[in-house]
């Protein structure tokens, strides 16, 4: 069952379209109605769970949030980024960065 809907409301970033995000059900602490962060497409953000975006946070490109994990503030959270479990990003100073 989904949790939210991408809105009409939308902006560029980098040459890529991103949408805010609105909750249709209330789970955990959002409500139904709240506005949340900022996503590309529904692939970034699982419908299970908990998981939210909020504020105007970013997740785009390859980049999935799920579980009970939230991203809020000025967060970015791009590229092939996973952030799961009860995870918290709550800024960009945060993100930990790993390349192999």
């Amino acid at each position: 069952m989904k949790k939210y809907i991408l809105t009409d409301t939308k902006k560029e970033l980098s040459g890529v379209t991103l949408y805010q995000i609105k909750a249709i059900r209330s789970f955990g602490e959002v409500k139904e109605g709240d506005l949340g962060g900022w996503i590309e497409k529904e692939e970034n953000l699982s419908h299970d769970g908990f998981a939210w975006i909020h504020n105007d946070a970013h997740v785009y490109g390859n980049a999935k949030v799920y579980g009970n994990a939230q991203v809020f503030g000025n967060a970015w959270v791009f590229g092939n980024a996973q952030v799961s479990g009860d995870s918290r990003i709550e800024s960009s100073e945060h993100i930990f960065w790993a390349s192999y």
